[in-house]
This record gives C-alpha cells, structure tokens and sequence, in this order.
C-alpha cells in the first residue's frame, strides 16, 4: 500500500511502541483503512497517538544509594553518593566522575552511569524518560570481595531515583509550530479556538484570494484531530500545517491529571 501511495506513512515508534500511520488527513487514513480490510482481510483498531511527553527537574539534590546484601557466601555491596542538578532545555544528559582516591575503584564507575541512565529512562513522576539533567558521582565506598558491578549498577540506579524525586521533577510536553489558512469570515473563530487550545498566536499574515495565515504555537496534545475541528470551523476551506518546535512545562492541573492516569495504567496485573 505504501508503494502504490507515497503519500502515505508507516512507522513504529520506539519510544511508545505504537505503530503510526500518517496522511493528507483523516479520510485519507480512513480510506486506507478500509483498503487494508478489503483488499487484504486485515481489521485494524485505530487510536489517537500517545503523546511523547519528557520529564525533567528543577533544583538541585544530593542522594545516597547503598546497596548491601548478604545471603550466605559472597555478599553484595555498592555505595555511592550522587548530585543532580538541570541543564538548559536541550542540553540532553551529563554524567560526571569525581571520585577521588580510589573510594570506588574505577571499574565500577560505568557501572554507575548505567543504573543512572536506565533509571532516568523511566523517569521520577509519570514513566516518562527525564531530560536535560546533570548527574554527578562524588563520593561511595567498596568492599574488597563483596563489590560487583551488578551491586553498583543497583547503587546507582537508587541514588538517582531518591535524588531525582528530591528535585523538584516536572512534566514537559511537546509544542507545536501551527500554520493556519483560514477565510477571513473565519479568522476570530480559528483563533478563538486556537485559544481554547492553550494556543499562543504569534502572528496573522494576509494572504491572496481573502485569507489570512495564522501562526501560532500549540501543545500537541490538543492537535491531535485537529483536521476535523478546523473543516468544520471553516466549512472545509481552512488548511493547516505543523511541526515540532520545542517542549514546555505541562501546567500544573494538567499534569496531576496526567500522572493520576499514567500511575493507574502502570498498577500491577495491568498492561
């Protein structure tokens, strides 16, 4: 089907793994849709797309993960100390050695770093991956034979989740660069609505043939049938385009919402 249509897309995304079919607008997937059924037998359930959201922090936190087992034999034993602290939005992942004196010897160091990036993967609020955040080991100690790098991996992993919960964590969303063709007897509808969608228009452009274009900056997470909504707001006139701009603070109200449900879809004995 992809290759009798180019203008449709097909992909898996990792981060969510869903599988997202993108074209020129919802009776376009509809209709593919439909073929998929007809022509090959395959029913397919269709879902709104999850949204990519991004956690990150905004203070400062010192944390200490000790990992101490001993069960008969040879023990485990992992200790060290972490700090935490943001980095400017974009500045992705920092982790930073200052151990001195051999406290922890330097092969469990990558040890470390990895309990802390596959901790922050999932995140200190809602399971989302954490961004943008500096991580720095400075201080631990060993035991000569009990010490392992799978006890430093447990050690660091729980720094960094009692450091990243003491760090004032938020929730971050993806924002949208929107442009909007509409009517001119449309206008103050489309950005009305444009404004009940959190929406922040930056600029109205005339454009030929009596339209206006509206530029505007708008969560992702309410453009997700937009199509729909501005076919009806326009009587089928208005077109849009979007694309990534940036991520931002999910307000406040939003976000306990968010992590209300998130927490009751990651309960046990639910998938």
């Amino acid at each position: 089907m992809l290759e009798e249509d180019p203008t449709l897309r097909f992909h898996r995304d990792e981060e969510t793994n869903e599988m997202l079919l993108s074209g020129m607008g919802q009776v376009h997937i509809e209709i593919a849709i439909q073929k998929l059924k007809r022509k090959f037998g395959v029913d397919v359930e269709m879902k709104t797309p999850k949204i990519p959201y991004r956690e990150t922090i905004r203070a400062h936190a010192r944390a200490q993960g000790k990992y101490k087992k001993q069960s008969g034999g040879r023990g485990q034993y992992g200790d060290c100390w972490i700090e935490i602290e943001p980095l400017p939005r974009g500045g992705g992942f920092e982790f930073v050695n200052r151990i001195v004196g051999g406290v922890i010897p330097r092969q469990y160091i990558p040890a470390v770093e990895k309990g802390v990036i596959e901790t922050l993967r999932a995140g200190a609020l809602a399971g989302y991956p954490m961004v943008d955040v500096k991580v720095t080991l400075f201080d631990g100690s060993y035991h000569s034979v009990d010490s392992s790098e799978m006890a430093f991996k447990i050690a660091g992993s729980m720094a960094i989740k009692k450091a990243a919960s003491e760090a004032k964590p938020v929730l971050l969303e993806p924002v949208m660069r929107v442009e909007v063709t509409t009517p001119d007897d449309a206008l103050g509808s489309v950005i009305g609505d444009l404004n009940a969608k959190r929406g922040k228009v930056q600029g109205v452009e005339p454009q030929a043939g009596g339209n206006q274009k509206i530029t505007a900056l708008v969560p992702m997470a309410e453009m997700l049938t937009y199509a729909n909504q501005l076919h009806s707001l326009t009587s089928g006139r208005g077109i849009y385009s979007m694309e990534f701009s940036h991520y931002e603070d999910v307000p406040g109200h939003i976000a306990q919402k968010l992590i209300k449900e998130r927490k009751a879809e990651r309960e046990p004995g639910k998938e």
